[in-house]
């Protein structure tokens, strides 16, 4: 059975299930469902906990025979699989396929005790993967929870269910601030929810109590930028920017991701403007399919004499970092930020303003 991380506190209520998937790189939903299918089990009297890391030397035979051993310590077990990669190897998969095998043959079996429960995690799985023998058969007895990342638009009914789980109280425009600022970290988020319950409880949190606090604990990264950039939000990458720049982000790492994003889009542009369709370009240079819309906006609104410019700019600004102390990057950042989309102005500001 497939579910989703939203899906996961109703199919713990259904009952038993042997085996548990979770496979996906959000790390917040990782954790928390890591954490409640532990709990729940905890609950049901799965007492002892047995961990397993599939390192290059693992032994898989080690999985079968713990299934098959008696547990000095508790009746009911919980058995837990990092796979530390995806590709196990013909080892791994002989392996799997004779433990799900045998699962199987278990869960037909009136009599079996249903004590033990194993849980495989790890990173973001290929088609491949889920068309594994074993990995069918697990699912099939258990769950599969893919983990995906909430895009923007899920955001504010994300942030709702944990206020509510947390039981606080958050002022509509601290939600939006909330939103706006942890976008796309989940775990940061996550953990700001707890700092306003510890220091506010049940009160109503206004955006006044809470904005300085916040503000402080935001966590960007370059990557964020450039989906800001993308979406044409030039007030948000300077915000990000500005956020970055007092976390002591490395210039030069923020300059290699504009490089090499500023070259795809002058790239995308040139096979639109030869008649290729968007699709095309979209396969071409394997967007994913969550990141199509970001791409979408930025090749209808972005002009190719202003991608010109801005592949002008970041050389400048490369070279600056390398040459000059007394320039501020991060102020030359978002000068390349609004040449994007406002090229015909920023044009006659050089980026050299020493000598303006």
């Amino acid at each position: 059975m497939k579910i989703y991380h939203n899906q996961l506190d109703n199919t713990l209520r259904q009952g038993f299930k042997p085996s548990w998937l979770i496979f996906g790189d959000e790390p917040w939903q990782k954790n928390d469902s890591l954490t409640a299918i532990k709990n729940h089990a905890k609950n049901e009297g799965f007492s002892e906990i047995i961990r397993f890391s599939t390192e290059v030397s693992f032994d898989w035979q080690q999985l079968i025979d713990e299934y098959q051993s008696l547990s000095l310590f508790a009746s009911r077990r919980i058995i837990e699989v990092e796979l530390t990669s995806v590709k196990i190897g013909e080892p791994g998969n002989k392996a799997l396929l004779a433990l799900s095998e045998r699962l199987i043959k278990d869960d037909k079996d009136p009599h079996a005790p249903n004590d033990i429960i194993f849980i495989f995690h790890g990173a973001k799985l290929d088609a491949a993967g889920t068309n594994r023998k074993w990995f069918k058969n697990l699912s099939q007895l258990g769950c599969y929870l893919p983990l995906y990342d909430i895009d923007f638009n899920a955001m504010p009914s994300w942030l709702k269910n944990q206020a509510r789980k947390e039981q606080l109280n958050l002022a509509p425009d601290l939600q939006t601030m909330l939103i706006e600022l942890f976008e796309g970290n989940l775990l940061a988020l996550a953990q700001e929810l707890n700092k306003l319950v510890l220091l506010y409880g049940n009160q109503y949190v206004t955006l006044d109590k809470a904005e300085q606090l916040v503000l402080k604990q935001a966590k960007f990264n370059p990557y964020q930028v450039i989906d800001s950039l993308l979406q044409g939000n030039c007030a948000k990458c300077i915000t990000m920017l500005d956020q970055l720049q007092q976390e002591g982000t490395a210039p030069a790492q923020l300059i290699w991701v504009f490089h090499k994003e500023i070259h795809q889009l002058y790239s995308m542009l040139s096979e639109l403007s030869k008649g290729n369709t968007m699709a095309d370009v979209f396969k071409k240079y394997r967007i994913w399919d969550k990141r199509k819309p970001l791409y979408q906006y930025a090749l209808t609104h972005i002009q190719q004499n202003h991608i010109k410019l801005a592949i002008s700019r970041i050389a400048d600004i490369d070279l600056l970092s390398k040459t000059n102390s007394e320039f501020n990057i991060f102020i030359l950042l978002a000068d390349l930020c609004v040449t994007f989309y406002h090229g015909e102005k920023m044009v006659a500001f050089p980026l050299n303003y020493d000598n303006d």
